[in-house]
């Protein structure tokens, strides 16, 4: 689709002389590209059994490639095995300025689809703390997924609105992300909807949003923390002159870099980012909250994973009626403060209806490692076959079992008399 005229008109008087290469580039196809999951594999390691065609690195973030087709990337062994995931190149640059350190808290406010999320996750290689939120339910599913898939460990996913967030959490993570909900001009040539939904009444809708979600978010800054504040648009009322109010409104808030990604002059579509820095305040301490939960699911869990584990978990807690371990140790929230919780930690299962046996997760076969769990190990002829849901031969004793290939966990199997039974969620099959 076309862009919007009137948003073309704006752009012209923006960019001047530059805006006929600006024109130029809806002429060419999006630019692709994936990112290492470096919490599973390094990124050398990665180049050696990619099976896709990798193009040059992504300048802003080191594990990031530029490739020259997805087609069928979704579609893979390594892809089902949280070894990259699929991002806009552009995309990538804010989580790249926020200078993560290993053991830091993070916050992604906004974080659907989970791109910058798993993003930031791979900064902290399981250490620390990263909140990850989504206000919207049906996005918190997807983000949900994602965190799944790429094994991250010290994650809790919140559904919650920035105001809720910031009453709970005041001065509290060394780095926050502000991925703003926006107008979505910088996806033009990706999304047909963000053309579709575009009007300069949006554009002051959406500055509107932005404003306020800084607000919750500069509450939530411990001293000395920095804030990157990105969009994927280019209306001045959600980039510039957001951050330009944002300033004026906190004299303690220092602006350390300030770009805007246009298509004609990166491979990627259009971002904006704004890297801020606390100046001054302190630091909060939350109090760890008690976690309660029924001893007969710890029961119905330690006897499953006597089987099929070598390690033993060590913290749980119970929401609702899921159970879910701790691997890290991260601040989850008490029931009732406001906050909701989706999920903290890994999430193990929970008990069958009938109570007589614990129903495993997939998401806690993709959070393990082969030396963490009793493994069958299966070439890629079979790996494919299991991913499409299928059963398959198997030599092991009988019992769970975690079904890898090339070491890489890809969900569990349950083997009875020399038959590996498929226990893959039906969502996620090839």
């Amino acid at each position: 689709m076309k862009p919007p005229v009137e948003f073309l008109k704006i752009m012209e008087k923006e960019l001047g002389e530059d805006y006929a290469e600006f024109l130029k580039s809806y002429d060419l196809p999006p630019e692709k590209g994936i990112r290492v999951n470096t919490l599973k594999i390094s990124v050398e390691e990665f180049e050696k059994i990619s099976p896709l065609t990798l193009d040059n690195r992504i300048p802003w973030e080191e594990r990031g490639f530029y490739i020259k087709d997805t087609d069928g990337a979704g579609r893979t062994i390594e892809h089902a095995a949280g070894l990259y995931y699929v991002q806009e190149p552009s995309a990538m640059s804010p989580v790249s300025k926020l200078d993560i350190k290993r053991g830091e808290r993070v916050l992604d406010l906004c974080a659907a689809p989970g791109g910058k999320a798993t993003q930031i996750a791979s900064y902290l290689q399981g250490e620390g703390e990263l909140v990850a939120n989504e206000p919207d339910l049906k996005r918190c599913f997807i983000l949900e997924s994602n965190i799944e898939r790429m094994g991250i460990r010290n994650c809790i996913v919140t559904f919650s609105k920035p105001k809720a967030l910031a009453e709970h959490y005041p001065n509290y993570f060394d780095k926050i992300l502000v991925d703003a909900p926006c107008s979505g001009e910088g996806m033009f040539k990706k999304e047909e909807n963000a053309v579709i939904e575009w009007s300069p009444e949006n554009v002051k809708a959406c500055a509107k949003r932005q404003k306020e979600i800084l607000e919750e978010a500069y509450k939530m800054l411990a001293g000395g923390g920095k804030m990157v504040y990105s969009t994927c648009t280019f209306a001045r009322q959600e980039d510039e002159e957001q951050i330009e109010s944002f300033l004026n409104a906190h004299p303690d808030i220092k602006l350390l870099e300030m770009r805007k990604l246009y298509p004609h002059e990166v491979r990627g579509e259009g971002h904006f980012y704004a890297v801020m820095e606390k100046k001054s305040g302190e630091q909060t301490e939350l109090k760890p909250v008690q976690q309660k939960y029924d001893e007969i699911y710890e029961r119905l869990y330690r006897e499953w994973e006597s089987q099929a584990l070598k390690i033993k978990i060590p913290v749980l807690h119970q929401r609702g009626t899921s159970l879910f371990g701790i691997f890290a140790p991260v601040h989850v929230p008490r029931l009732g403060c406001g906050v909701i919780v989706r999920r903290a930690g890994v999430f193990l299962g929970r008990p069958s209806n009938d109570w007589k046996r614990f129903e495993v997760s997939h998401t806690l076969a993709m959070a393990l490692t082969k030396d963490e769990a009793k493994c069958v190990e299966v070439d890629k002829d079979t790996a494919l076959k299991y991913l499409r849901g299928l059963t398959f031969e198997c030599d092991s004793d009988n019992g769970w079992r975690l079904v890898t290939c090339s070491g890489q966990p890809l969900g569990w199997c349950k083997v009875v008399n020399g038959i590996a039974k498929n226990h893959l969620p039906k969502g996620i099959r090839i």
